[in-house]
């Protein structure tokens, strides 16, 4: 079976509903569990993606079923949760409460939290806000602390942090142009260009398939980007001490968006928290060595 039928037999176990939030209609993905019984009598999987992605930069830690049911959400302003939305309400806090609105007009009680990127970061913004409902969070080269700062003075993490910087001040330029700014990077995205221009994010960018890296240029909405960006530029990190469950805070060995104090700060900050740092991998560990993630998420769970 080829990779794009193996993706096609993924998209037909998953039941696609368009869900009414805050901020907007989302457009979520869902994958019954094994264990079978009703959402209200199990804990779901719930999956949040950064801000240059949508629900399927989760498709490679989908190939095994989950004894729990799977959400996958297009969270508002990414994917084919753009029509209608309120980016002018955009904020962590706001966004929190659009999963939640998904999460509870579902009729999950309870969820474990696998955020990529952005996602870590609302994930673990859930976490703090909604502690009696989050059984875990795993956070995957979640853009925290670092990336705060880097938004906050653009210009003195210039040095620092110069992948987020760069890449905040393309998608403001982009954002600019309206709609004209997603059908630019979409144009380019089906070129060769694309290939150097995501490089840094992959610790092996030739191995990367032509798929992964069309799919980012897809992905990208630099509106919603730089919404992101200002939303976590003055977020108060003390919120998470009150984190209750446990935590797995990865990040790639390359990663240019998560750097090793990032985890540092996440253990000063949060009680129970595991931190692994994963080989040969950069931004998109999920992509990059899904299996590695797949067992590290398996041991969360387990606990």
């Amino acid at each position: 079976m080829s990779v794009r039928q193996e993706s096609a037999t993924r998209e037909a176990t998953l039941r696609r509903h368009i869900i009414p939030t805050g901020l907007g209609s989302c457009t979520v993905r869902v994958q019954q569990g094994t264990g079978g019984g009703s959402p209200a009598s199990g804990t779901a999987e719930v999956y949040l993606h950064g801000a240059a992605g949508s629900w399927t930069t989760f498709e490679p830690l989908l190939s095994d079923a989950s004894p729990r049911d799977r959400v996958l959400i297009d969270l508002p302003g990414w994917g084919e949760s753009t029509k209608g939305a309120r980016l002018e309400h955009f904020g962590i806090e706001a966004m929190a409460r659009a999963v939640t609105e998904v999460l509870a007009l579902l009729g999950y009680p309870q969820w474990h939290l696998v955020g990529h990127s952005m996602g870590g970061f609302l994930a673990l913004h859930i976490a703090a806000a909604w502690p009696e409902r989050t059984a875990s969070v795993a956070a995957i080269s979640a853009t925290t602390f670092g990336v705060s700062e880097a938004a906050r003075k653009p210009l003195l993490s210039l040095s620092r942090f110069p992948a987020f910087v760069g890449m905040r001040l393309l998608m403001r330029s982009l954002a600019a142009l309206g709609p004209a700014g997603p059908a630019l990077v979409r144009a380019v995205g089906a070129t060769p260009v694309m290939g150097p221009l995501t490089a840094p994010l992959f610790a092996d960018p030739a191995g990367m398939s032509e798929g992964v890296i069309r799919g980012l240029g897809r992905g990208a909405r630099p509106a919603s980007f730089s919404a992101a960006a200002r939303a976590v530029a003055h977020y108060d990190f003390d919120q998470w001490r009150g984190i209750r469950c446990p935590v797995l805070a990865t990040r790639g060995d390359t990663d240019v968006f998560t750097f090793p104090s990032d985890l540092d700060r996440l253990a000063a900050t949060i009680p129970n928290v595991r931190t692994v740092t994963i080989p040969r991998c950069g931004h998109f560990a999920n992509v990059e060595q899904p299996e590695h993630v797949q067992q590290l998420l398996e041991g969360l769970w387990s606990l």
